[in-house]
């Protein structure tokens, strides 16, 4: 079971939807990337370069020289959590810390303005507090080994350092000296906010400008599909014409992936065409071979026949030989091309020669149809549907036919109405007429083939016999025959 479509659109539209999301989340993620990067090495600058001044005050015998220590912006503001330290073996200096500013807003005393800070305002050498350490960064290491959230050193020897702190994350830059006393870390620190905030506000129109072209997108690959898919529908409506006889071939005029499938659809139809007249043509010379035979066989028969009993035979043999012919013809319309066949100059014809036939029967006939009605049925297929139930409405009515043609409820059929006046069959009976070799009245010269050759023809196209009561009083033959308008599906 598979989670795509069954429709090329809909499988297309759906893999061209998650590919979208797919470098979208991709986009956001790695651009999302590359500004932290961009922002993060800001301010490792700037912590770079505090320590690089810091680094002036460490004489080459590891002591300090207090007087090259400036506190200078942003390192000067205790509200901006900005701080640095120096352990050097046996001290440690630190910059002043949030700690006497958090406890003078304990007592809801207002902070003085930071004092110009020469070197004699810097903490004596001591051991730093708690908080000055959770606000500066951590020792570095009794045993050289690396802390904990430590990451690689640069070329330089400065690493960088990651920790929470008592006011959040922390991110800070150490550079290691070594020194003949030992070693010295000099250590400077800032809040990972100054970081995150300018991130998190670039993120918000930039998540909005990729949503904006993610809908772009998908409306760029809706559109793309319609046009690109359109002469699918195309060629589907090619189709449905040739199967409704308005047109012989596809166009030739296709896109290049399609223009293949287009000839070789052609020349399938050329094949069937080719294969359909070789069939009838072999149908016409079985019906001229068997024909003369047959008369010859009629002819020396009444010296032999005295009761006409092999006149009756033969002449039920020369009905059969018909049907089935007309059954080999007609079993292959949709295996070759359909044509439109205008139905009123079909109808004409018949009943003008049908009037001359059964002229000592003094029967009229009225035809009502629409001249733009079409069938798609071949020609003499149509002959011979429509002339057997002629036929068979002269040989039984009275003295008056209707004829009549209209649209079928379903739009791809036509209904065509034949009623007489006649007697009529009965309805239990109407079914049996329908069946090959039937006669319900032995009178006239008829063999019970004409209904069901009907019949047969109609089926193979598609369409469908019935037989009712007329409103004349006798037989209605309604006939449904496929219009040149077959739907699509």
């Amino acid at each position: 079971m598979t989670l795509l479509p069954r429709s090329l659109y809909g499988r297309l539209l759906v893999t061209a939807l998650v590919a979208t999301l797919a470098a979208l989340a991709f986009a956001a993620v790695t651009i999302g990337a590359v500004l932290d990067r961009f922002v993060m090495h800001g301010l490792d600058d700037r912590l770079d370069a505090q320590i690089a001044v810091l680094a002036q005050a460490v004489r080459p015998d590891g002591s300090i020289d207090r007087a090259r220590l400036v506190l200078a912006a942003p390192y000067d503001d205790l509200q901006g959590g900005w701080g640095w330290r120096i352990d050097a073996p046996g001290r440690t200096i630190t910059s002043p810390a949030a700690p006497a500013l958090t406890a003078l807003q304990a007592r809801g005393q207002r902070r003085a303005p930071p004092p110009a800070l020469p070197p004699l305002s810097l903490p004596a050498p001591s051991a730093p507090s708690s908080a000055a350490s959770a606000l500066i960064g951590p020792p570095p290491p009794p045993d050289g080994r690396r802390a904990h959230g430590d990451g690689p050193r640069d070329h330089d020897g400065t690493q960088a350092l990651d920790w929470h702190g008592e006011d959040g994350m922390r991110h800070a830059r150490s550079l290691t000296l070594a020194t003949p006393a030992g070693a010295v870390r000099i250590t400077a620190s800032a809040p990972r906010a100054l970081v995150d905030r300018p991130l998190r506000a670039a993120m918000v129109p930039l998540l909005g400008s990729l949503l904006l072209l993610g809908v772009a997108l998908a409306t760029a690959t809706l559109v793309q599909l319609r046009i690109g898919l359109r002469p699918l529908k195309t060629m589907r409506t090619g189709l449905a014409a040739i199967r409704a006889g308005t047109a012989r071939a596809l166009p030739e005029d296709q896109p290049t992936e399609l223009a293949p499938l287009a000839r070789e659809i052609n020349a399938l139809l050329d094949e069937n065409a080719t294969a359909l007249a070789n069939a009838r043509a072999h149908v016409a010379n079985l019906a001229h071979g068997l024909k003369t035979p047959l008369a010859t066989l009629a002819l020396a028969l009444p010296p032999h026949d005295p009761d006409g009993t092999l006149a009756a035979q033969v002449a039920r043999i020369d009905q059969a030989v018909r049907h089935h012919l007309g059954r080999a013809r007609a079993a292959t319309p949709g295996s070759g091309l359909r044509f439109a066949t205008p139905l009123a100059p079909v109808v004409a014809d018949l009943t003008t020669a049908l009037s001359r036939i059964h002229a000592d029967r003094g029967v009229s006939a009225s035809a009502t149809i629409d001249p733009a009605l079409s069938v798609a049925v071949d020609r003499q297929d149509l002959d011979e549907l429509i002339g057997n139930l002629l036929d068979n409405a002269w040989r039984f009515a009275a003295s008056r036919i209707t004829i009549d043609a209209a649209p079928a409820p379903d739009p791809r059929f036509i209904r065509l109405s034949i009623a007489d006046d006649g007697q009529g069959i009965a309805p239990a009976a109407r079914a049996a007429a329908l069946t090959a070799g039937q006669r319900l009245d032995e009178r006239g010269d008829g063999h019970g083939f004409g209904l069901s050759i009907a019949h047969e023809l109609a089926t193979l196209y598609g369409g469908s016999l019935v037989l009712d009561a007329a409103s004349l009083g006798g037989l209605d033959a309604i006939v449904t025959l496929p219009t040149t308008l077959f739907s699509e599906a």
